[in-house]
């Protein structure tokens, strides 16, 4: 790919960098080839797009829902369509191996698919004659009835600002669905996967979106900042990290504005004596590296519990020996490099932390097999964590799993309980019973039972509890339709 200027999209048309800023060179971390770059535009930027936002807002909220969801339909096809180029630009942009990016894409065409579904997701409620009223009444008209009805109504401008990890699908979190609802949208997304991201607003509109009901504005924490305190803007969606997400959230709400802020996590995985082995091996495996580490649902720590560490530890170890590390595009790629140097420079300093700390360093993913460059590290397994290390406490985001064996299903299932995150816990096991206890003990909003990664499908909301989410309603699922929504209520008598 050829270097190029990444631009904002507004009012559905390319827009070059509108203010004297800086730039952000957008990288394949896998090559340290420049992509694109990205003008790290603030506020001017932010309310020209809000701007067109507002402007597109009375026509789009009074389009009839059906029609809205015709656009999504020719979007979802078009999403078909272009299906192996958003993969490939996923790889060379974000560095995920080919599959990892194909599962990217794949989830956000789910979500599209919800959003279609609006025209019954927004029906109201009704309930006639939910009473009879003789007040002010004139005489015969004493048994004449109260009708109430419900209605949803989309609310305004709304926002997204989302991180790197998932730069097709995670965008599809928010915008589909809102718009679906009648609102208009900003999405501001990282700078890191720039091209992915105005590639899937661009091809909104090439299925047939009106002029600014889908606007994209690159830049950093200006604009960030300005698009979540804009007096035009009615509700913010964010997925990041959990210190920026508590303070997205408290910005968000003190400016008046509704918000659904995700961060991060610590997510443990409890190995049962009796589990699958395999398919424990396969679902930790997958779980603690698969995107490299990256993202909220990545199992960090592995609990065996009595005597399944005997088995579990060594089994681990050389499954992920096995694991390739190299570029995502290159065949049989098991784990390609981080986002950029600096995660890959956290990493090391956590895996350093991890043998200072005491912890056994089984396999050191520094030391694998794997390019040259500043972005890669190998799988890396430490044994012998215990609860206040860094291994056990901080969230790494990174290819890194810290095994803590425990006695009893009581001592594992504590650990879950005690973590400040809640994302997500799981449990490998042919066990009813334990799964029951974890189901309703671990402290987390999602479960998975013989699964790694309980990752929702877009019917269902992204249900982090704790310090991985602030809010009410969370994103996808019917939670999305009532966050994007507001109620009016209609309460009738006619004479």
């Amino acid at each position: 790919m050829s270097v190029v200027p990444a631009v904002h999209v507004i009012d559905g048309a390319r827009v070059e960098a509108m203010e004297a800023s800086a730039t952000l060179a957008d990288v394949n971390p896998a090559t340290g080839e420049v992509l694109a770059e990205v003008p790290l535009d603030g506020a001017t930027a932010v309310d020209a797009a809000v701007k067109s936002a507002v402007a597109a807002f009375p026509g789009w909220s009074q389009t009839p829902v059906g029609e809205r969801c015709q656009v999504l339909f020719a979007y979802k096809q078009m999403l078909e369509d272009h299906f192996d180029e958003l993969a490939d630009l996923i790889v060379a942009e974000h560095g995920k191996n080919v599959p990892e990016a194909r599962g990217d894409v794949r989830r956000g065409i789910d979500c599209i698919e919800f959003a279609c579904g609006a025209p019954s997701l927004l029906m109201g409620r009704t309930l006639p004659r939910i009473a009879v009223s003789s007040s002010f009444s004139r005489e015969g008209d004493e048994n004449i009835p109260l009708d109430s009805t419900m209605e949803r109504l989309p609310i305004g401008v709304c926002a997204g600002i989302t991180p790197f990890n998932f730069p097709i699908m995670v965008p599809m979190w928010m915008w589909p669905m809102a718009i679906a609802c009648g609102n208009t949208f900003v999405l501001k997304p990282s700078e890191k996967v720039s091209l992915c991201a105005v590639r899937e607003v661009e091809l909104a509109y090439e299925a047939g979106l009106p002029k600014g009901v889908l606007n994209l504005v690159l830049g950093g924490v200006e604009a960030s900042t300005r698009l979540i305190t804009h007096p035009d803007v009615k509700a913010v969606s964010f997925v990041g990290s959990t210190p920026v997400a508590k303070h997205v959230y408290a910005t968000a709400t003190a400016a008046g504005k509704r918000a659904q802020c995700m961060g991060g996590a610590k997510n443990c995985m409890l190995i049962m004596p009796d589990a699958n082995r395999d398919a424990a091996i396969d679902g930790v495996i997958g779980s603690s590296f698969g995107n490299t580490g990256q993202r909220c649902l990545a199992g960090s720590v592995a609990i065996p519990v009595g005597e399944a560490a005997e088995w579990f530890t060594p089994a681990i170890v050389e499954a992920a020996k096995a694991i390739k590390t190299a570029a995502g595009g290159d065949a049989d790629c098991g784990m390609g490099p981080l986002i950029d140097s600096a995660s890959c420079s956290r990493v090391v300093a956590a895996i350093e932390a991890g043998v200072a700390e005491g912890a056994d360093l089984l396999l050191d993913g520094r030391k694998a097999s794997m390019p040259s460059g500043d972005c890669f590290v190998g799988p890396t397994v430490f044994d012998g964590v215990t609860p206040g290390m860094s291994l056990a406490e901080d969230e790494i985001f990174g290819p890194v799993l810290s095994i803590m064996p425990r006695g009893t299903l009581d001592d594992a299932i504590e650990v879950t309980r005690q973590s400040p995150f809640g994302n997500m816990a799981v449990m490998f096991t042919s066990s009813g019973y334990a799964a029951n206890r974890l189901r309703t003990e671990a402290g987390a909003g999602m479960i998975g039972i013989n699964v790694g990664v309980p990752a929702p499908m877009a019917v269902f909301p992204f249900s982090g509890w704790k310090d991985s989410f602030f809010g009410t309603l969370h994103a996808n699922g019917e939670d999305s339709v009532r966050f994007f929504t507001e109620c009016r209520i209609l309460v009738s008598r006619w004479f």
